[in-house]
């Protein structure tokens, strides 16, 4: 990866993820309701809902709070109706924008996303204007030094990935379907090795390398994008010097 670092670019976002742990909790909730009312509320049949129940716990949302959303997904508790909803957009230097939402009210999270983009150097796009530029993959991520290419690639590629790369920082890369991704997970969990990424993804073609006053300004823009209560992921074709 000429310019950048991928390790550096993956500590960076889960450093500014996890220095804003004021809505993360409703984000995590907000799934959990959403997989349950799509899939019902048995994890051992609902994938989706196992996922989001990991990442709830991992966040450290109370068992109370993640058994209640799943009853007001289901209907057994009442509770407001979300539904998802996709923007595509592009941000400074044209970086491409995938932000997904789970939401009550429609136009005030369109007007929230759009005042957000607008106000720090990017715009909306129309349905489908940057889908196409992503690929929906499972992605495991190991950090350099942890273990070795070698072992990962016999676990990983026996259990369905599709391809491990090892970047020039020493970071392990997997990528598989999404279909695949619990059998690939399961298979690490088996071996003993902890990712310090593994989940399901919109992965970029093309990166779009940001330095400078651009990083700058598109780290605000993803920042405000993150901060709106509605969004529940931003995705992005950006990447950033390792110096930013």
């Amino acid at each position: 990866m000429a310019g950048h670092s991928k390790w550096a670019n993956i500590q960076h976002r889960k450093g500014r993820q996890d220095a804003k742990r004021s809505n993360l909790w409703t984000k995590l909730i907000r799934e959990v309701i959403v997989a349950a009312r799509l899939g019902g509320g048995d994890p051992d049949t609902n994938a989706r809902l196992r996922m989001a129940l990991t990442k709830a716990r991992s966040g450290n949302v109370p068992k109370d709070t993640i058994n209640n959303a799943i009853l007001k997904g289901t209907g057994q508790l009442p509770g407001v109706s979300y539904e998802e909803v996709r923007y595509e957009g592009y941000g400074v230097g044209g970086a491409a924008l995938i932000i997904d939402c789970t939401t009550d009210n429609r136009v005030r999270t369109v007007a929230d996303v759009r005042h957000a983009l607008s106000k720090h150097g990017g715009n909306l796009g129309t349905e489908g204007s940057v889908s196409f530029m992503f690929k929906h993959i499972g992605e495991f991520i190991f950090a350099p030094g942890v273990t070795d290419e070698d072992t990962v690639m016999e676990i990983a590629l026996e259990a369905g990935a599709d391809d491990v790369i090892t970047d020039e920082d020493g970071a392990i890369e997997v990528t598989c379907e999404p279909g695949n991704f619990e059998a690939v997970q399961k298979a690490f969990e088996e071996k003993g090795l902890n990712p310090e990424v593994a989940e399901i993804t919109y992965k970029a073609l093309n990166e779009t390398e940001l330095t400078g006053n651009d990083a700058t300004k598109m780290q605000k823009l993803l920042d405000a994008l993150e901060d709106l209560d509605d969004v529940q992921q931003v995705y992005t074709s950006a990447v950033f010097d390792e110096e930013e």
